[in-house]
């Protein structure tokens, strides 16, 4: 059953972030991706240690954590524990939005 709602919450991320980069990619002429982040979505939805090409995605969409964050449809992802260990893992720092 754990595994099963691991799975669930995994696939809800993808959508999400999928979704978020419609939306996003649309409004940000270019410069935020949240597209580049779907490569994350083991890491922010099971705490998996994050990927090579997560840590690029994170470091490429760097200057666009507040933005995300911000989101209602998209903030809770963005801003949880795991998504937090996986920029820490990646040897980004973290965020602060004001």
């Amino acid at each position: 059953m754990a595994i099963a709602m691991r799975k669930a919450g995994c696939c809800l991320v993808v959508v999400v972030v999928v979704a978020m980069a419609v939306v996003m990619g649309a409004g940000a002429a270019g410069r935020c991706d949240a597209g580049q982040l779907t490569v994350c979505a083991g890491a922010i939805a099971i705490g998996s240690r994050p990927t090579a090409a997560c840590c690029s995605g994170l470091r490429a969409q760097q200057g666009c954590f507040c933005q995300f964050a911000k989101d209602p449809r998209y903030g809770r992802y963005i801003n949880s524990p795991n998504a937090r260990r996986a920029v820490s893992s990646c040897g980004l720092p973290l965020p602060s939005c004001h």
